[in-house]
């Protein structure tokens, strides 16, 4: 898969920016706050994803602006095919998306067609910060792997907000508790499949992260990542996901229902779960060395990458932000290796740290504009 065109404008500070990709890498030059990680993050979107920066909708648009648009071309091993991304100000509706030139309700359709991976500096929080990163971090994961569980995970959060709404209602005496077993049941179901797989992603993440990790330092360390759901013991997950499971699932949400109502909020569950990262066996976010947390999350975003391409045999876009000047050569040249044969957005205030090898497009940046190197042609629309 590789982006083949794109055309931004009014997104933060990039004004009018059209051109063309490099099929293999693309490197993006500017000092800070011009317009690099924005210029990714444009692109990121039409993924059918959040901001990978955690930017809400509303901040798309240029303070001073009315309007914005990112719209690209993308090949993929069946077709050329193209996403636009618009938003208005003070309108009823301010977003359209379109796919092939078909409007779209959302962007749950752009999930399936732009497969791209980013890694940013903050991928260390998936190694320090809290569970919910790591579970955000499995479930887009193994969503790429398989769109349809994206749905599950929609229609488990929107029980949970139903679910907790009702908690509420009851704490406060204005709710009949009676209905929560409807709720309970849904959530049941859609928690028991959520639970299966990310279970059946981490068995198979595993096994590569470790393969990575002993590679990134030099067969000295080992790396191991384990599930820990909130339901169910490992023994349970050697029974098939079907009723015994759905009932174990309403069983233990009936357990912590006084608990529940008591403070508003749900306590078991999915939502409760935790994936452990150990490194030698310890850890890695009580014990890890700031080095050994910078390359456990490159190491599992990389196996998310090969994951990937093992099953689709089609690579997906890589966006490297602010990340390969950081590395030292022995590890640029690690993630080079991985990345070889995808198309590469790289990020950097200096192109004389990158390995030598990285060699394709100069996208020079400042202002929100940019001029290719190669061209040596203002790409800023009059």
């Amino acid at each position: 898969m590789i982006v083949t065109y794109a055309d931004i404008d009014g997104f933060k500070n990039l004004k009018a920016v059209s051109f063309a990709p490099d099929p293999k890498y693309n490197i993006i030059v500017g000092p800070n706050a011009q317009g690099k990680t924005n210029l990714l993050e444009a692109m990121w979107i039409l993924s059918g994803c959040k901001s990978f920066r955690g930017s809400k909708e509303k901040d798309y648009i240029c303070l001073d602006g009315n309007r914005m648009e990112s719209k690209i071309k993308l090949l993929d091993s069946v077709r050329e095919q193209k996403i636009s991304f618009e938003m208005t100000k003070s309108v009823a509706n301010p977003k359209t998306i379109h796919l092939n030139g078909v409007k779209q309700k959302g962007t749950r359709a752009l999930f399936d067609v732009f497969k791209c991976i980013a890694f940013i500096p903050d991928d260390v929080d998936i190694i320090k910060g809290s569970p919910e990163k790591r579970r955000n971090f499995v479930d887009m994961a193994a969503s790429q792997l398989d769109p349809v569980f994206v749905m599950h995970l929609n229609k488990s959060n929107a029980v949970m907000n139903q679910r907790n709404s009702l908690l509420k209602g009851i704490m406060q005496g204005i709710t009949d508790r009676s209905s929560l077993e409807v709720w309970d049941r849904q959530a049941s179901r859609e928690g028991s499949v959520i639970s299966y797989k990310r279970r059946e992603y981490i068995e198979k993440f595993n096994g590569i992260c470790g393969k990575l990790y002993r590679t990134i330092s030099g067969g000295t360390e080992e790396l191991e990542l384990e599930y820990r759901s909130n339901v169910f013991r490992p023994e349970d997950f050697e029974k098939p996901c079907g009723e015994e499971a759905f009932e174990q699932y309403y069983r233990k949400l009936a357990e912590t229902s006084e608990y529940d109502i008591r403070t508003g909020i749900t306590h078991a569950g999915v939502n409760r779960d935790e994936i452990l990262i150990k490194i030698n066996g310890v850890s890695a976010k009580d014990y890890g060395s700031q080095g050994q947390i910078k390359s456990a999350a490159l190491v599992m975003k990389l196996a998310q990458a090969e994951i990937y391409m093992q099953k689709y045999k089609d690579p997906p876009v890589i966006f490297l932000d602010d990340v390969m000047g950081e590395l030292d050569e022995s590890r640029q040249r690690f993630v080079f290796d991985i990345i070889r044969g995808m198309q590469v957005f790289i990020t950097t205030p200096n192109e004389n740290a990158l390995l030598p090898e990285i060699k394709g497009k100069i996208l020079r940046i400042g202002g929100g504009c940019i001029s290719e190197e190669e061209e040596n042609v203002s790409s800023c629309r009059e």
